[in-house]
C-alpha cells in the first residue's frame, strides 16, 4: 500500500531500524535477509532525502530528521495496529490471546495469583506473558508492545489513561530471632544497622529508596539484590534489615522467621498502578482483564487483612 507514493510497508522497517539503530537486527526481527533490509533503508533515505541513520565507529546514529520521525512513526504503527486489532466482542472462555503485562516481581508475588485464580473462575482461556520491569517502563507501553502496565505511579506516563489498584504501605523487616527481632526499631538503630536494598535495572533508583533519601536518612548498605521478593529471605537468620512492602512481608512472613515493624519515619505509601495504551481504551479484551485486575485488587484485603 502507498500513500504519497511512499510503501507504507517500509514505516515498519524503518521503526524497527529507528529503534535498534541496526539493520542486521532489524532484518532479523523482520525475519528478512540484510540485503533486503538494506534495500529498504536505500529506499527510505530516497524518500525522505536524508540519510537517516549513520555509521559512527561502530554504531548507527539518528540524524535530527530521523529523531523527529521516531515518535510519529511509531504513533501511526500502533494507532494502526489497535483499529485493526479491535474485536467487536471479546468472549475470555474462548479466547487465546496473550496479554503481554510489564510488572516488578514485588507485583508478581503479591497480586498475580490473584489475577490468575479469578481467570480460572472464569473460565478464561487467554495467555499471559509475564515481562520484567525496565529503566523506564512505560516506554514499551508507549511502543504498542504492552497491553498492560503495572507500576507505582511516579513511574507510569502521563500520556496514557490508568487507574489505581491499591496502596501498600512500607515497613520494616528482620529476622524474627536476630537482634532487632523483638521490638519495634527506632531512627537511629535504622541508620546503624546493615540492610538489604532492592536496585532496579541500570541502577535506577527504587521508589523505597527514593523515598528513604527524601526523608534525608542515610543507610548502611550491606547487600543489594536485583528482586524485592527475595529480600526477606536473605535476611531470615542474619542482623540485617530491610524496607519491602507490607503485603509482601506479611506473605513471605509465613514462610520464613521474619517479623515486620513500622517505619520510624513518615513515608508515603505506595501507590499501585494499573496503565494501559490510550488507543486501546474500547479494546473488549483490555476492558475485560481490567476489570480482573481491579477485582483482583480488591481481593488482597479480604485475602490479607490490614494487621
Amino acid at each position: 500500500m502507498r500513500f504519497r507514493k511512499l510503501d507504507l510497508n517500509l514505516l515498519v522497517a524503518l521503526d524497527h531500524m529507528l529503534e535498534l539503530r541496526s539493520v542486521s537486527e532489524a532484518a532479523d526481527k523482520m525475519f528478512m535477509s540484510q540485503s533486503a533490509m538494506s534495500n529498504a533503508l536505500t529506499r527510505i533515505r530516497t524518500y525522505f532525502d536524508d540519510p537517516l541513520l549513520i555509521q559512527v565507529g561502530r554504531r548507527m546514529e539518528l540524524t535530527p530528521r530521523a529523531e523527529a520521525l521516531r515518535p510519529a512513526i511509531r504513533d501511526i504503527l500502533v494507532r494502526v495496529d489497535a483499529t485493526i486489532d479491535v474485536q467487536p466482542e471479546f468472549r475470555a472462555d474462548q479466547s487465546t490471546r496473550t496479554f503481554n503485562v510489564l510488572l516488578s516481581d514485588y507485583t508478581m508475588r503479591v497480586l498475580m495469583p490473584e489475577v490468575l485464580a479469578l481467570v480460572e473462575e472464569a473460565r478464561g482461556t487467554v495467555k499471559f506473558n509475564l515481562l520484567p520491569q525496565t529503566v523506564v517502563p512505560y516506554t514499551l507501553l508507549e511502543r504498542g508492545e504492552l497491553d498492560f502496565l503495572i507500576s507505582p505511579e511516579q513511574l507510569i506516563s502521563r500520556d496514557h489513561p490508568s487507574l489505581l489498584l491499591y496502596e501498600d504501605e512500607y515497613v520494616v523487616v528482620a529476622d524474627k530471632n536476630g537482634p532487632y527481632g523483638g521490638a519495634p526499631i527506632d531512627l537511629e538503630a535504622y541508620q546503624v544497622a546493615s540492610h538489604v536494598v532492592m536496585v532496579p535495572p541500570g541502577n535506577a533508583m527504587s521508589v523505597e529508596s527514593t523515598l528513604v533519601e527524601l526523608a534525608g536518612i542515610s543507610r548502611n548498605v550491606d547487600v543489594t539484590t536485583f528482586s524485592f521478593s527475595s529480600i526477606p529471605y536473605l535476611i531470615a537468620g542474619t542482623s540485617r534489615i530491610a524496607t519491602v512492602h507490607r503485603r509482601l512481608a506479611r506473605l513471605i512472613g509465613m514462610q520464613v522467621p521474619i517479623v515486620h515493624y513500622p517505619l520510624p519515619f513518615a513515608a508515603d505509601p505506595l501507590r499501585q498502578m494499573l496503565q494501559w495504551h490510550a488507543y486501546r481504551e474500547l479494546d473488549q479484551g483490555i476492558l475485560w482483564l481490567r476489570s480482573i485486575f481491579e477485582e483482583a485488587s480488591r481481593r488482597l484485603d479480604i485475602h490479607s487483612p490490614h494487621q
